[in-house]
């Protein structure tokens, strides 16, 4: 049993509620879609949690990206003032082992990114059809839009496990997925909001960058969701 796992974004409270999920479901392996970083406090605490798994494959996501370049975010002003905060905070041995992270996945036609096959940090797939998949690939599987999703076409299979620390589907609980053999299952927890906002609250952070935890949204209220489009 494998468990995916995708945008952690420093959200310890719902990081570990997923992985006690993912052993209590008989997981040892996991893969995880990136975007560790990013928008909450807990950057050390989430990236020691995963350093402490047997079996993890690291791949990169853009705001990871970001904080190794040192770089702001090109869409956000919150997420480039949290990543100077991450960036001040974050010990440098965690900041090493993030740098390991790799673009893309693939075990046979098996395919998993953080964005999607054509930019694999900052591609975001709202409408599935046949042609996001890569040449020969039977099943892809993306994080980035923070939304679940398990779309069937034909032989083929998308699947975004959702967000861990920050769902903007309109369900608050994190989000991830379980692979049993060639079975794919979409799986919700409940996590302790208010602690990971709480902590925002400590660090010094507007309201507005947080509240939307409760609500299972992007920063401002808009709930996000994937199509099929034929």
């Amino acid at each position: 049993m494998i468990a995916v796992i995708s945008d952690i974004h420093a959200n310890l409270s719902a990081l570990r509620a997923v992985l006690e999920d993912a052993r209590g479901a008989g997981c040892e392996e996991f893969i995880c879609l990136g975007d560790i970083a990013g928008y909450h406090t807990e950057i050390n605490e989430c990236i020691e949690e995963l350093r402490g798994l047997e079996s993890l494959v690291l791949i990169r996501g853009n705001h990871d990206q970001y904080l190794l370049d040192g770089s702001d975010c090109p869409r956000s002003g919150h997420v480039s003032r949290m990543l100077a905060y991450q960036s001040d905070i974050i010990e440098p041995d965690n900041l090493k082992w993030l740098s390991r992270g790799i673009s893309f996945f693939e075990i046979g036609s098996w395919y998993f990114t953080h964005g999607g096959p054509r930019d694999n940090l900052d591609q975001y797939i709202y409408s599935v059809s046949e042609d996001v998949f890569p040449a020969r690939s039977e099943r892809l599987f993306v994080g980035h839009t923070h939304v679940q999703a398990l779309i069937r076409l034909g032989r083929r299979v998308f699947c975004n496990p959702g967000s861990v620390g920050q769902p903007r589907d309109g369900d608050p609980r994190a989000a991830y997925a379980l692979l049993d053999d060639d079975q794919v299952i979409l799986r919700r927890v409940e996590y302790d909001v208010s602690e990971t906002q709480k902590n925002m609250e400590d660090a010094g952070f507007p309201d507005y960058s947080y509240v939307n935890l409760a609500k299972g949204s992007q920063i401002g209220g808009r709930v996000d969701s994937i199509t099929y489009s034929g």
